[in-house]
Parts: C-alpha cells; sequence; structure tokens
C-alpha cells in the first residue's frame, strides 16, 4: 500500500476522533462546573433544560465513535502490519493498558482517593476490554465477526429484563457484561458505568467497516459505501423510534414542541440502547467522510492534533478539570446549596470549553510532534 493512499484516510479519522474529543471535554466541563443540575439516563426532558439536553445529547456521540473508530484503526493496523498475530498481540497489550489506567489513573482523577473507596468502570475500561475481546477474534471470518457485532447490536436489548440477583456470582458477571449497577464489597465498591456487551457489538462493526480502507476501494467507492451504511443507520433509527416498540424507552408526544424533540431523541446510554448505536454510528460515518472532504483544512487540521493523541488528551484534561474545580473553591468556595462550586449556565460551559481547548492546544501539539518524531519509541503508541 502507498503511502499516499493511507495518510488522509488516517487523518480523516484522526480528526473525527479529535471531535469527539472537544465534545468530551464540554461534557466533563459539565461534570466538572454543572454538578447542581444533574442529569439521568435517560434525561428528565420536563425538568431539564433545552440547552442542557441538547450539549448532553451532543456528548452521546463520543462513545459510539471512539469504540467504532477503535475497531476500524485495528483493521488498519492488520493492513499496515500485515499480520493478524501481530495485530491480536497489540490489540491484547494495548485493551489491558486501557484497563490499568482506568483502574489507577482515570479513577483517581474523578475520585481524588487512595486507596480508592468506589472505582468507577467507565468509557476506557469499554474500550479496553473490547479490544481484548477483538484481540481473540482476530482471523475468525468477516461475515462471522458482522454476524455478531449485529446480532448483539440488535439484539442485547432483548436481555433488558434478566436479572441474576439471586445468584450473586453471576450478577457480577452480568453487571460487568450487560447492566450497569453496583458491584458491592466490604472494602470496595464497583460501578459498572460501562457494561461492556454493546460496546463489543460497536468495535466489531468499526473492525469490518475497516475493509472499506482497503486499496482495492477507490475513495469514492469507500465514500459510498459508508455514507449509504451511515444514512440507513439513522434512517432506521428513525423508523424504529417511530414505531415506539423496540430498541429503546418509549418516547411521548408533548404540547410543547421542544419536549416532544427531545422526548423523541432522549435515547439511553447506560447500557447503549440499539437506538443510541445507530443514532450516533450513523452521525459519526457520515462526519468521516466529511472530514475526508476537508482533510486540508486549517479546522481540520486542529482537530486532527487532538485526535493523534487521544489517551494523551483524555488524561491531561481529567487532571486540567481537577486542578481548576480545586482553585475555583479555594477562590470562592461552593455556590450552590447542594455544596459545589458551579457556573451558573450552560452558555458559560461552552465559554469554559473553548476556552480549555485553546489552552491545552499547544500542550498537545507539542506532544504530538514529540510522538510522531520518536515513532522509535515503543511507549508513546499507546497515547
Amino acid at each position: 500500500m502507498s503511502k499516499a493512499k493511507i495518510i488522509p484516510r488516517l487523518q480523516s479519522i484522526d480528526a473525527l476522533r479529535g471531535l469527539v474529543i472537544m465534545i468530551m471535554l464540554l461534557d466533563h466541563v459539565r461534570e466538572t462546573f454543572y454538578l447542581h443540575k444533574q442529569v439521568s439516563d435517560p434525561m428528565n426532558v420536563t425538568e431539564t433544560e433545552p440547552a442542557l439536553f441538547w450539549s448532553r445529547v451532543l456528548a452521546h456521540l463520543c462513545a459510539p465513535v471512539f469504540v467504532m473508530l477503535t475497531g476500524m484503526s485495528a483493521f488498519l493496523f492488520q493492513l499496515k502490519t500485515q499480520s493478524i498475530e501481530q495485530t491480536r498481540h497489540f490489540l491484547l497489550k494495548r485493551g489491558l493498558f486501557l484497563i490499568l489506567l482506568e483502574l489507577t489513573l482515570v479513577n483517581f482523577a474523578w475520585t481524588a482517593t487512595f486507596p480508592p473507596e468506589v472505582i468507577y468502570l467507565q468509557v476506557i475500561w469499554a474500550i479496553g476490554l473490547s479490544m481484548v475481546i477483538l484481540s481473540m477474534c482476530i482471523g475468525l471470518p468477516k461475515k462471522i465477526l458482522l454476524s455478531v457485532g449485529l446480532l448483539i447490536i440488535f439484539g442485547h436489548n432483548l436481555l433488558d429484563q434478566i436479572s441474576f440477583k439471586d445468584i450473586p456470582i453471576l450478577q457480577h458477571f452480568w453487571l460487568i457484561l450487560h447492566e450497569r449497577g453496583w458491584i458491592e464489597f466490604e472494602w470496595l465498591r464497583i460501578r459498572t458505568s460501562y457494561p461492556v456487551l454493546p460496546w463489543v457489538g460497536v468495535i466489531l462493526i468499526g473492525y469490518c467497516l475497516g475493509q472499506f480502507f482497503q486499496p482495492k476501494f477507490s475513495v469514492q467507492q469507500r465514500d459510498g459505501y459508508l455514507l449509504l451504511i451511515g444514512m440507513v443507520s439513522i434512517l432506521l433509527c428513525v423508523l424504529l423510534r417511530l414505531i415506539n416498540v423496540y430498541g429503546d424507552h418509549a418516547w411521548q408526544s408533548y404540547d410543547s414542541v421542544m419536549l416532544s424533540l427531545m422526548s423523541f431523541f432522549n435515547l439511553t446510554k447506560y447500557p447503549p440502547s440499539l437506538l443510541f448505536i445507530l443514532c450516533n454510528v450513523g452521525v459519526g460515518l457520515i462526519l468521516l467522510i466529511v472530514f475526508e472532504r476537508l482533510v486540508r483544512t486549517r479546522f481540520v487540521n486542529i482537530l486532527v492534533v487532538f485526535g493523534s493523541v487521544p489517551m494523551f488528551f483524555y488524561l491531561l484534561h481529567l487532571y486540567v478539570l481537577k486542578l481548576l474545580y480545586v482553585v475555583c473553591v479555594m477562590l470562592w468556595g461552593s455556590t450552590t446549596a447542594s455544596g459545589y462550586f458551579s457556573v451558573s449556565s450552560v452558555g458559560q460551559l461552552w465559554l469554559i470549553t473553548f476556552l480549555l481547548t485553546l489552552l491545552l492546544y499547544p500542550v498537545v501539539n507539542a506532544f504530538s510532534t514529540y510522538k510522531h518524531a520518536n515513532k522509535q519509541i515503543k511507549w508513546l503508541k499507546y497515547f
């Protein structure tokens, strides 16, 4: 494969990853400076202001796109190395590394307690464990991987009513696999925020979609297939939502058009419902095509910088937000009856996000430059 063929594709993937990183930053700013108005899952549309609701809905794009691109990047890695064993080995090591980060540095950034009393198994955990599972699947026929991925995505909501509460060992496994909840021991509580089964389906689909980046597909062919899949995914989400029978909780029609729209797009993230996955993966694929067309623009180049070192940015922004919150509490104390320091509007959350983007860009750019100039340093590829 020629270098000219692969660079633009990788840049478009990095650009899409960079975009969802920016959106993720907004959501984590919300979780840091807007705790007096926490949102449920799914959200209560009658109690959530529209600006907060739509900001949260925008953030729903992040996890599905991250996981899909992880699967897609795994296929590209295999395409580059031409080695199933090397790809399997890399996925296994990187997946275990992400799980370790979730249990240590990431969890400490959220809880600030050591040894931890509570461990939150969140998106990095889900991506890491999905990579480990994908590493075990590498080498199977793609038709099988595609079939299993689709079966998981379309069928996992049928498992929503299953519970093993009377069998603790099975219940613990079930909470990790499919049901959001608490695993409790005398000395530790574990919150399974991201049950992993649906995310395995997404990473398998992402891996299968990676085949369209093979040299035998022209740019026009690839974009045509991805656009078709993205549009069908969104259309299927809308049709199933209108039927209002399967794929998520039922939506309601209100006298207010805004409330009705909010109810319609109020999809379940924990675990991600069928409609949640269809909608956000579909939008992600369309955005990927858009970024391929805009690959040389300044805006996309900025996104590429953030998307080229996602793990570095993830850890960096968590600790910057933690530091900023501590400084704000020291300077102004709590500003709400609930005891939190909080800003007063969603608009201020967007402003903080914009300013943090400007602040962090030089640091991220410097690390990205260092990483790509020192490819012989093996540990850098994990960031």
